[in-house]
């Protein structure tokens, strides 16, 4: 039997039921702190997408991509399955919302710097490899 996930005691069906205020109060202080200051314009329209998409989602029945440059934004119980295009400054990064993934922020999830991976130096990549036997 799978464990059921909970946050802070809270199933995440009891989660979705919580006002935005009562949620932002089982959040750690820098979340919360951002939710009670109150949404930026940038993340109200944000949230007004999440609502249509949610509203299409339940009654069609249709997967809607949402993609947005609003990295700092918190991520809320209603967003939970819902899948974002997240900017990361040069492409937008699929991120599908879990409900272990509330009280971050999606900008965690979308990395802006790629991991560098270097090729093996060829003859010729440097003086000293002029003098390397081939066999």
């Amino acid at each position: 039997m799978p464990k059921k996930f909970t946050f802070r005691g809270y199933a995440i069906e009891e989660i979705q039921k919580l006002s935005l205020d009562d949620f932002a109060n089982l959040l750690p202080a820098r979340q919360r702190r951002s939710l009670v200051r109150g949404l930026t314009p940038r993340e109200k329209k944000l949230l007004e997408r999440i609502r249509d998409a949610r509203k299409l989602k339940e009654d069609k029945g249709k997967e809607v991509l949402i993609r947005t440059h609003c990295r700092e934004m918190v991520i809320l119980p209603e967003m939970v399955g819902l899948k974002f295009a997240v900017h990361n400054g040069k492409e937008f990064v699929v991120v599908e919302v879990k409900p272990e993934m509330l009280g971050h922020r999606l900008g965690e999830f979308s990395h802006p710097r790629k991991k560098v991976t270097h090729g093996t130096p060829g003859l010729g990549a440097t003086r000293s490899s002029l003098y390397i036997p081939l066999k």
